[in-house]
C-alpha cells in the first residue's frame, strides 16, 4: 500500500470550500439529482440497486423518490464534510449508520459500487 500524503489548505482555500458548500446546500435537491443522473450515465446497471427505480416508468429526472433520496445523500455528504473539517471526524449516530449499512447490504451494494 502507498503512503497517504497530508495536504493542508490555506485559509483562503478553506474559506472557498466552506463558501462553496454553503452555496451548494441551498441547491441540494437539484445538485443531488444531477449527481445520481451522472452515476447512472457512467454505470447504468447501478439503477438496479435502487428498489424504487426497478419497475418505475417515470423518467429518472421526474422520479420523486429518486429526487428525495438524492437530496438526502447530498445533504448528508455536505454535513459530513463540514463535520470532518471542523472536528476532524464525522459523527453519525450508531443506529443511523447501522440502518444505512443494512439497507445498502440488503440492496446488494458492495465496495466496488462506490468506485
Amino acid at each position: 500500500m502507498g503512503t497517504l500524503e497530508t495536504k493542508v489548505f490555506t485559509e483562503e482555500q478553506e474559506a472557498l470550500v466552506v463558501k462553496s458548500w454553503a452555496v451548494m446546500k441551498k441547491n441540494s435537491a437539484e445538485l443531488g439529482l444531477k449527481l445520481f443522473l451522472k452515476i447512472f450515465e457512467i454505470a447504468p446497471s447501478a439503477q438496479k440497486l435502487f428498489p424504487f427505480l426497478k419497475d418505475s416508468k417515470v423518467p429518472l429526472e421526474q422520479n420523486t423518490k429518486l429526487k428525495s433520496h438524492a437530496m438526502s445523500v447530498f445533504l448528508m455528504t455536505c454535513e459530513s464534510a463540514a463535520q470532518l473539517r471542523k472536528a476532524g471526524k464525522v459523527t453519525v449516530r450508531e443506529s443511523s449508520l447501522k440502518k444505512l449499512g443494512a439497507s445498502h447490504f440488503k440492496n446488494g451494494v458492495v465496495d466496488e459500487h462506490f468506485e
